[in-house]
């Protein structure tokens, strides 16, 4: 079933409180950059650590986070757990945030840039 993103939402729409509760569990640029680091396809907690520049431990943390919201999932290979986004929209949801955070800071924000600019 697809919808059109366009479509507007009724203001008193019971999700929107879970929205927030959304917007409330992304506040944490580590858990930001673990989705940016998911886009590509499931990793591991070793390899996200590195790639956002945390410990294992640390992001383990914020990834049974996000887990209970429903953010990401984990599939156990022995001893390793691998982590990958449940759907496309909470990577959107987050790159359309830091285009946002691009807008804010730079008059020229690099997603309008056509390549080699």
């Amino acid at each position: 079933m697809s919808h059109d993103p366009r479509a507007p939402v009724d203001p008193q729409d019971g999700y929107v409180d879970v929205a927030a509760e959304i917007f409330r569990l992304l506040s944490d640029p580590t858990r930001i950059r673990v989705i940016l680091a998911l886009q590509e396809g499931e990793r591991s907690v070793t390899q996200l650590a590195e790639v956002v520049g945390k410990s294992p431990t640390v992001v383990s943390q914020h990834l049974a986070k996000m887990r209970l919201g429903r953010l990401v999932r984990a599939r156990r290979e022995g001893t390793t757990m691998f982590y990958s986004l449940i759907d496309e929209h909470v990577r959107r949801l987050v790159t359309e945030a830091v285009f946002q955070a691009e807008h804010t800071v730079d008059d020229d924000p690099r997603h309008h840039r056509g390549p080699g600019r």
